[in-house]
């Protein structure tokens, strides 16, 4: 669907623990610390998602539900929305946001960004979801906006620091 020029394209902003799944035209948009947001793009049919998430996982689920707050469950729940649009995970497209240090000092929390960060590569790599980029690490907080149309994700860094980027196609 082509959105005529001048019209505003329709805008999500996930907070910590949400997710979202829909199609072009849509942007979705967050800001990250030390989480860590996967974005999801099918090049072909333009529709993708985006989760945000705080921890790798929780220790025990039991009965509970799925919840968006820990990375492998919201990455669960996109495999549900990926399968009820009738695709494939492998035929997306993946990226990988997020996973900065917050704090630093004595007393500080360990590094929950890195460990976000690495719970992210595996759920890809377990699904057989290409990571075709990444921007993680460094400090302090990103904002970014995907764009379903496009596939493309704009950063910002409300600090004005930078952080760490690494694309595997480079």
């Amino acid at each position: 669907m082509t959105i005529p020029s001048g019209t505003p394209v329709p805008q999500v902003f996930l907070d910590p623990g949400e997710l979202h799944f829909g199609q072009a035209p849509l942007r979705i948009s967050t800001l990250l610390g030390s989480c860590v947001s996967i974005t999801l793009w099918h090049p072909a049919r333009r529709l993708g998602g985006m989760c945000h998430y705080v921890l790798p996982s929780r220790k025990q689920r039991g009965a509970n539900p799925l919840d968006g707050r820990y990375g492998d469950e919201a990455f669960s729940l996109l495999l549900q929305d990926i399968q009820k649009a009738d695709c494939r995970p492998e035929s997306f497209q993946a990226k990988l946001f997020g996973g900065g240090i917050m704090f630093t000092g004595p007393g500080t929390q360990p590094d929950i960004g890195t460990g976000n960060v690495e719970q992210g590569r595996v759920l890809l790599q377990r699904s057989g979801i290409p990571l075709i980029s990444e921007h993680v690490g460094g400090e302090g907080r990103r904002k970014l906006t995907f764009d379903l149309e496009t596939g493309h994700v704009w950063l910002a860094f409300p600090e004005g620091k930078g952080a760490h980027r690494r694309n595997p196609h480079d």
